[in-house]
């Protein structure tokens, strides 16, 4: 491995940006796509770790000439090493994990884009750049050219997707639609009046809740959807950008627009094939790393695994459940040397502050823009260093990056703090990272608190700088009058087992329980049908014409073989008990009801086909829907080369009111049956009625190649949806072909439904056992759709497979290795920490009246006979510290630790009478400790 010189010395660089300030250089700044400029010596992002400082040495003068060196002489750390060489370093591994990304599309290949030759055509990378914080303009959207406010914004989907121009990819590019539609509705809440034209072809929001982002959006008043391919032809003298494009009705139309987005497609990673050829790993057709059919995680080389786009062009949750399976696949391979080469993080022994008075700490964050292009940070923190019992007041870019959290630590060692105000963005986001700045400052985890001063306040009053500067005083001087009554609470340590619950035989269920098997874990997998396999058992091919078969004979060996997983089929769980790492359920088996002890579990209960309710479904045996189709391929190779004509309908009823999402897998399959249809049947004329043709990713070349084989394909909207009627002669279908703009009316000999993937009848059932959440559509509800996309909210709980959403059976597999990844990072300890913000009960003050018992959803309380009569009790690990049982107590006898009473009713006071009685609530807390003590 080769390690390039930055010619600074990490271990002595602090990241003061005085060497920036000082550098004579400026240059193009690559992470702002070069609409800003940077120095030769900078820190190539804001939040970059590490953290340190880089000498740029094309254009570095000393580098070049030996002139200069001012940042050698500007740094106090003597952190410049001009001479710093380049490092050469051999590291023996037992996996290797590939995540090298994506490269944006270029458009400047292609002069009809006009990208470089008019200023105001900028791509959607650009856009990024330019509506963040961080940004070029400040977050302020402006156009490059004259740096004015853009009111008529356009984009063009495509660019360099779903093309075969040279210097172009045929494949999707999966996430353009998304995206653009994202950057429409930030243009829109930048700019209420303005108006946004989306040039597109389909419209594909295959993944968890992109239809309803796409129906939010298209809803958007001053927002139009134009099908079409826009060509940029000039500029004005405004600068504005001249369109040229053609309706679907085939009138020819001229636009102007003050700003021209180019959504661009994702492209593999420059130098992936030369770091491939080292590697010894192949390449697929489109430039990105091939990877085993059923196994998207493995490549061609035993023991490298790959996630990301690196693979495939894919969302950012794809991303994510993808890097945990690859940590999953590499895990296994390293199981035997697990825990041997860790180093356990040590923290200094806690000090105790119960006889202390305040000494509270202010860290006042920029958050880049977001807060300090609205309030003046700097007079933030002179007012805050003025205020009663605050002995540090300090500002900071963004307090939440490595080096800052650093800084944290080091104040509340050198200045004795015992408490903590972190006046930024939600606690959400970035309460445990400075929680754990304190923590290793010697406090308490719980004596921080968080003054939300972007959420609540900039970004809501981005106009309104004064009043925004005064409201931010206010939340900063309630978060004090919170922080002075703060209090140490503990962790509670829970005992971990290495044994696991999969609920769901088919395919991710049984993917999931072998990789945790694999790793020493014992494993229950309840499968409520006779047979394992799932949906699985119904489809003969994927889209890319594996057989499944085979491979699903072969996963269901293998889990019978290992003897360390239990399988139950036709199985049904009845109740569940117990916390993490103490889980109880009961599941009724052939043989009676047994009791499994477990400490986490992974749901995995996949989906159903949906049912039509229309189009002649259930009362005409030739109509049928994609998996009854499929089975008929596979099975009637006689009546299949008799068909004469086939039509399939995509869209039924779903992306509608009753059903609005898109179920993912349709279009796909539909392409996959047309094909298959096509090939053992040249002469059958094969018809495909479609609003949207989701043909994401890789299944754009499916596509591409059903069209060349003469399927037609037929737009529709879904106010004119197909019609359909039942005659002795055939099916007849009726509608109005947008291309060519007249109705068609065909005879067909079968008509296929593409109704997509309902939920599991059973999920409500189950939801309510394991207290889990479903989503509105009545699939399982993640805890956060892209960070944490395979966890729930509740500890222990897992989730893949179509349980969590439509997917295809490469996906399923890919979420499967992602959630035994997920559970590993507890099953793989001894014990783990629950969190101390729960619910304690005053015994004298109960009643035993039993209303918190009732409206605990986490089984937290119970009541218990004492000498007292019945009191409540609490069982901390199972306690989420939501509060409910303390609103509902009559009596007062229940406070949420960290939430206390005085704790809340010190903010509002606070806010209402002032700074002063910031001093008299200090005043009051002694007074307290004075008499307990």
């Amino acid at each position: 491995m080769r390690r390039n010189p930055r010619y600074v010395r990490e271990h002595l660089c602090t990241a003061c940006r005085n060497c920036v300030e000082k550098c004579p250089v400026q240059i193009p700044d690559v992470f702002n796509q070069n609409l800003s400029k940077e120095k030769a010596i900078h820190i190539y992002f804001s939040q970059a770790i590490p953290l340190i400082a880089y000498i740029d040495p094309e254009y570095c003068l000393y580098l070049k000439e030996g002139k200069c060196g001012i940042c050698a002489e500007t740094c106090k750390n003597n952190a410049i090493d001009f001479k710093q060489p380049p490092e050469r370093k051999e590291i023996k591994v037992g996996a290797i994990i590939l995540a090298c990304g994506f490269d944006p599309y270029d458009p400047r290949v292609r002069e009809e884009w006009g990208y470089g030759k008019y200023s105001n055509v900028i791509t959607s990378m650009d856009f990024e750049r330019i509506t963040c914080s961080t940004g070029p303009y400040g977050g302020e959207v402006l156009r490059p050219s004259d740096l004015k406010h853009p009111h008529r914004v356009a984009w063009i989907q495509c660019v360099g997707s779903r093309q075969v121009y040279e210097g172009s990819k045929p494949y999707c590019s999966s996430v353009c639609c998304s995206y653009t539609q994202k950057q429409a509705l930030l243009f829109k809440i930048h700019s209420p009046e303005g108006e946004c034209v989306i040039f597109n072809n389909d419209i594909r929001a295959p993944s968890k809740d992109l239809e309803r982002f796409f129906e939010r959006t298209k809803n958007l008043s001053g927002v139009r959807f134009v099908r079409a391919y826009p060509r940029v032809v000039g500029e004005d003298k405004n600068g504005d950008v001249i369109l040229h494009y053609v309706t679907v009705e085939g009138e020819f139309k001229e636009e102007d627009f003050d700003l021209v987005v180019l959504s661009v497609g994702l492209m593999p990673p420059k130098g992936l094939d030369s770091l491939a050829q080292k590697l010894g790993l192949e390449l697929e057709e489109n430039g990105f790393i091939k990877t085993d059919p059923f196994d998207p995680v493995k490549t061609s080389r035993e023991g490298i695994f790959v996630s990301g786009s690196v693979r495939n062009p894919g969302d950012i949750p794809e991303a994510v459940w993808s890097g945990s399976a690859t940590a999953a696949k590499a895990s296994i391979y390293l199981s035997f040397r697990r825990n041997k080469l860790v180093t356990q993080k040590t923290y200094p022994q806690e000090r105790a502050i119960e006889n202390e008075e305040p000494r509270i700490g202010v860290f006042i964050c920029h958050c880049g823009a977001n807060i300090g292009k609205v309030v003046h940070v700097p007079s933030l923190v002179e007012w805050a260093s003025k205020l009663p019992y605050v002995v540090h007041a300090e500002e900071d870019l963004f307090w939440c990056s490595t080096s800052a959290t650093r800084r944290i630590t080091e104040v509340v060692k050198e200045k004795g703090l015992n408490r903590v105000v972190v006046a930024a963005c939600t606690p959400k986001t970035h309460e445990p990272t400075f929680m754990e700045a304190i923590r290793a400052g010697g406090l308490n985890v719980y004596l921080v608190d968080m003054a939300n001063i972007r959420e609540h306040c900039t970004w809501v009053h981005p106009l309104e700088r004064e009043e925004a500067f005064e409201k931010a005083k206010d939340l900063i001087r309630m978060s004090l009058a919170r922080a002075l009554f703060l209090e140490p609470l503990p962790f509670y340590e829970i005992p971990m087992s290495p044994k696991a619950l999969v609920v769901g035989g088919g395919v991710a269920g049984m993917t999931c329980a072998l990789d945790l098997a694999q790793q020493g874990v014992e494993v229950w997998l309840v499968e409520k049908e006779a047979e394992l396999g799932g949906m699985a058992r119904k489809i003969r091919w994927t889209t890319d014409f594996q057989e499944v078969r085979e491979f699903l004979t072969d996963l269901i060996r293998r889990v019978y073989q290992n003897p360390s997983i239990h399988v139950l089929t036709e199985s049904e769980i009845l109740e569940t008990s117990g916390y993490l790492g103490n889980y109880l359920t009961k599941v009724k088996t052939q043989n009676g009801v047994s009791e499994i002890k477990h400490s986490i579990a992974v749901i995995a209960t996949g989906a159903i086909e949906y049912k039509p309710r229309g189009y002649l479904y259930g009362q005409d045996e030739r109509v049928l829907t994609g998996l009854e189709f499929e089975a008929f391929l596979s099975e009637s190779e006689e009546e299949t080369k008799a068909l004469k004509s086939v039509a399939f309908i995509q869209c039924v009823e779903s992306r509608n009111e009753e059903r609005k999402y898109c179920s993912r897998i349709c279009c796909g399959e539909t392409l996959k049956n047309a094909i298959k249809l096509k090939e053992l049947n040249p002469q059958c004329e094969v018809f495909v009625f479609y609003r949207d043709l989701t043909a994401f990713g890789f299944l754009e070349l499916l596509y591409k190649r059903a069209s060349e084989l003469g399927i037609k394909f037929v737009r529709y909207t879904p106010e004119n949806p197909p019609l359909v009627e039942s005659e002795k002669e055939g099916i007849k279908v009726k509608a109005k072909d947008l291309f060519i703009n007249e109705e068609l009316e065909l005879k067909v000999d079968r008509l296929i439904l593409a109704g997509g993937v309902a939920p599991n009848p059973d999920n409500g059932k189950l939801a309510q056992l394991f207290k889990v959440t479903l989503d509105e559509d009545g699939f399982f509800k993640e805890a956060h759709i892209k960070l944490r996309p395979l966890d729930f909210t509740t500890d222990g709980f897992f989730l893949c497979g179509m349980a969590h959403y439509p997917k295809y059976i490469r996906e399923a597999i890919d979420q499967a290795h992602g959630s035994a990844s997920r559970a590993m990072t507890l099953l793989s300890k001894e014990k783990v920490l629950s969190s101390g913000i729960v619910s304690t009960i005053r015994e004298d003050a109960c009643m035993g009246c039993g209303a918190c018992v009732e409206v605990c959803t986490y089984g937290a309380l119970s009541l218990e006979e004492t000498k007292r009569g019945k009191k409540a009790r609490v069982i901390p690990v199972l306690c989420k510290g939501c509060g409910l049982c303390s609103s509902q107590c009559p009596t007062g006898a229940i406070e949420v630790g960290h939430f206390k009473d005085q704790q809340i009713l010190n903010e509002i006071e606070a806010l209402s009478e002032g700074e002063e009685k910031l001093k008299e609530m200090g005043e009051k807390l002694l007074e307290i400790r004075r008499q307990v003590a």
